[in-house]
């Protein structure tokens, strides 16, 4: 986690309404030198300044995009590190790609280290070669991961995905990656860092799970257990190495909760509608099992979207997404709760709110907390660039390898995208 300063207390003083007033005002301000994303986890208070909302992939293709159209300065990325991280890579260099809040990391990214990944890659090459093994692995990361990471993959000739682009990803690796698989050649992928997104995708290709995936836990090798936990023989009979590693909000939906909506269709009178359960690939694959259908958040958004008025819907994905979807559902008669009545936050997400947006936008504008425009407009100070997100470019380099590989791999048209 990187350090934040904290915030001067005026910020954290002022009330909804004159934050709300202030932050409209330094953006009319600054005009088209800025954009606002806002991800889709964010809260309602701050998805409202953003000019453009989406997963993390679409938010930072949609900056790259009208960094083309406007002269855009500054994009305030409304969500997690490893999400400005891209978006800095996938825009201009000249534009500035500021996090509001420092902290506000990605528990899921940080459990792929990059010195972890390296010496995994060593003892997996190592200790295949011992059992007489001759084939390659191609690591592929989904897109929640770290620039390093992302750069270890591009450089080792893999390629970054997302949730909805995963089977193709995975296809393409199977065949061989840049370089088509030699006759008999085995092919073996290295997943890192979402364990659940990669088990599902794999299940989704017809593998059988629990016969030809291992599960690699760098924590296990740091405390001396051979290969991270996986057995010889479990390493070799792998076509997929998953990495240990998950969502701290969708490992909260458990098989438990579906039981549960099962147990209320089937109490259901005669020709009541039931509910039906959607959830995202992030979710355990008992959990995905379990559900009658799963995608990736776009995915999510769209099905509720174009469902039918009368039906009913249990989704497993983050809380906040999910009272959006359920609050404008509403109004088309669609019932939508959350798969789990517990709190499914994205706390480090939640990190992200007015206070630091405003004070991220003070500071392009020259101002502070105790500055009112209102009547004059003085400015306090030089403008301050808080907070930017930046990439060396010995990172960006091959990390952009990996993602223009992603981009290659687009799912196709009217796809869980």
């Amino acid at each position: 986690m990187l350090w934040q300063p904290s915030l001067p207390q005026a910020y954290h003083d002022l009330g909804e309404a004159e934050l709300v007033r202030r932050i409209t005002a330094r953006r009319k301000a600054l005009g088209d030198r800025l954009v606002i994303l806002g991800h889709h986890y964010q809260t309602d208070e701050v998805i409202r300044h953003a000019d453009l909302t989406g997963d993390s992939l679409k938010l930072s293709q949609l900056a790259a995009g009208l960094a083309s159209k406007q002269p855009v300065e500054q994009v305030i990325f409304c969500g997690v590190h490893f999400m400005a991280e891209t978006a800095d890579m996938l825009t201009p260099e000249p534009v500035d790609v500021l996090l509001p809040d420092l902290s506000a990391g990605c528990s899921m990214a940080d459990m792929a280290d990059h010195d972890d990944t390296v010496d995994a890659w060593e003892l997996l090459h190592e200790n295949l070669g011992k059992l007489g093994w001759t084939g390659r692995i191609i690591p592929i990361t989904y897109v929640n991961s770290t620039a390093a990471i992302k750069a270890f993959v591009g450089a080792h000739g893999g390629a970054c995905c997302t949730s909805s682009n995963a089977d193709e990803v995975f296809q393409w690796a199977r065949a061989g990656g840049e370089t088509p698989a030699a006759p008999g050649e085995d092919i073996k992928i290295l997943f890192l860092p979402d364990q659940h997104l990669g088990r599902n995708t794999a299940a989704s290709q017809g593998i059988d799970t629990d016969a030809h995936t291992a599960l690699y836990d760098p924590r296990m090798t740091a405390r001396g257990e051979p290969l991270g936990g996986m057995t010889p023989d479990q390493l070799l009979d792998a076509a997929v190495i998953l990495w240990a590693g998950h969502c701290s909000v969708h490992k909260l939906f458990r098989p438990e909760h579906c039981h549960e909506i099962r147990a209320a269709n089937a109490a259901l009178p005669a020709g009541e509608e039931p509910t039906r359960i959607l959830v995202h690939p992030e979710c355990d694959k008992k959990v995905v099992d379990l559900a009658d259908d799963s995608g990736s958040t776009e995915y999510i958004i769209r099905a509720i979207e174009g469902a039918e008025a009368g039906s009913k819907w249990a989704v497993g994905t983050e809380h906040h997404l999910v009272m959006r979807l359920a609050n404008a559902a509403r109004e088309r008669g669609v019932h939508v709760r959350i798969l789990s009545d517990c709190q499914c936050l994205c706390t480090t997400m939640y990190r992200i709110d007015e206070p630091h947006l405003l004070w991220i936008l003070d500071g392009l504008c020259g101002l502070d907390a105790t500055a009112d425009e209102r009547g004059s407009k003085a400015q306090a100070a030089d403008p301050v660039v808080r907070n930017t997100v930046s990439v060396t470019r010995q990172v960006r380099e091959p990390a952009v390898l990996a993602l223009e590989r992603m981009l290659r791999l687009r799912a196709p048209a009217m796809t869980k995208d």
